[in-house]
């Protein structure tokens, strides 16, 4: 369940020169128009990279969400930690005239069957304004089992011992859950990826922790969860769950898939006797900003 924070992190910031009279005017990206009880939206969406021109200056609401981390692979006797969520950043900000470069970072990729960790996130950006990519779950094979730090820090790994999750960005995001280690392999599990909106849940016996809640944003007129971290693996009982655009730990499957242009991570794999698994991709960024403009225009 997501935080219904439409603009989580309001801030007023200015990019590039001068903006003129009569209300912000730009180009670029998928251009939408909403009514908002009245007030008529110009929003423009970025799923992949491109350029917002400015015409007119003034100011402009703003989500960023960088791309969620990947989930851990898993071995037969080990099981993989939650990615961590993309960090999200939204407010208002003073935009000038001229051109505003805008980067949408790319989900990372989920560990393999030899156990490895997942890889972190890239980052999205809207002029100055940076959301750090996730941090990746941990698979056995990474440094100390230990989750990756991002945006929202990855799951530590289930295998002998117990591991710390990774360190989110103050502001962005949280941090990832512990993993649950044990000399016996069947109750091991993965720690949850953190989440914008919550911590990644500390992984239990048999029972992988469940990624941290995302936000829920109005901006683009719909409420859409955003920035939720994975699940983390087990290899026998239940996995941890996700949820705004996490993927699902794996119980005795790989994990699942993060949700593309959320910044969600990727489930964290689980693994039985002779049954190593995938961890699961994060789920790509994205950038969406809107201004007030006329009903004429």
């Amino acid at each position: 369940m997501g935080f219904n924070l439409p603009l989580l992190n309001r801030r007023r910031r200015r990019i590039s020169g001068s903006g003129g009279g009569g209300g912000p005017a730009a180009s670029g990206g998928t251009e939408t128009v909403i009514d908002v009880s009245g007030t008529y939206y110009r929003v423009h969406t970025f799923l992949s990279d491109g350029t917002l021109t400015v015409t007119r200056g003034g100011g402009m609401e703003y989500l960023v969400v960088g791309g969620g981390g990947g989930g851990g692979g898993a071995t037969s006797a080990s099981t993989g930690g939650g990615g961590g969520a993309g960090g999200l950043l939204s407010g208002t900000t003073a935009v000038e005239t001229g051109s505003i470069a805008v980067s949408v970072g790319a989900g990372g990729t989920g560990g393999d069957t030899s156990g490895t960790g997942g890889t972190n996130g890239g980052d999205s950006s809207f002029g100055g304004i940076t959301a750090t990519g996730g941090g990746f779950g941990a698979g056995r094979l990474s440094v100390s089992d230990t989750g990756g730090d991002g945006g929202s820090g990855g799951g530590g790994t289930g295998e002998g011992d117990s591991t710390p999750g990774g360190t989110g960005v103050v502001g962005q995001g949280n941090d990832g859950g512990r993993s649950y280690g044990s000399g016996t392999s069947g109750d091991r599990a993965g720690g949850g990826g953190g989440g914008a909106g919550t911590a990644g849940q500390d992984a239990a016996l048999q029972t992988g922790g469940d990624g941290g809640a995302g936000v829920t944003s109005l901006i683009s007129g719909s409420a859409v969860g955003y920035a939720g971290g994975g699940g983390g693996g087990a290899r026998s009982g239940a996995s941890g769950s996700a949820s705004d655009g996490g993927g699902a730990g794996g119980g005795t499957t790989g994990g699942q898939n993060a949700t593309p242009n959320t910044g969600g991570g990727g489930g964290g794999a689980g693994s039985s006797f002779n049954n190593p698994n995938v961890g699961g991709d994060g789920g790509s960024g994205i950038v969406i900003v809107r201004y007030p403009i006329s009903p004429a225009t």
